[in-house]
């Protein structure tokens, strides 16, 4: 098992398995409110939409964005 300090939380990732991730229960507590302050960051972003002139090219695709925060840490 190897630890991995994340930004909220400590936990062991299994050098077997490459999805087996172990954590306390007390840090449980800490990914779920990370998880929360994640989701309400993410709510709304928005940017003002550009004026349209017949020099304009489409622009590229946005990344993909990820389902939760704690995808983001693996």
């Amino acid at each position: 098992m190897a630890e991995a300090a994340l930004p909220a939380v400590r936990v062991w990732r299994c050098a077997a398995h490459a999805d087996g991730v172990f954590l306390e229960r007390s840090q449980l507590g800490a990914l779920i409110e990370a998880e929360l302050d994640w989701h309400t960051a993410a709510v709304h972003h928005t940017t003002p939409m550009p004026r349209i002139t017949t020099e304009m090219t489409t622009p590229p695709a946005p990344p993909p964005r990820a389902r939760a925060w704690v995808e983001t840490l693996f």
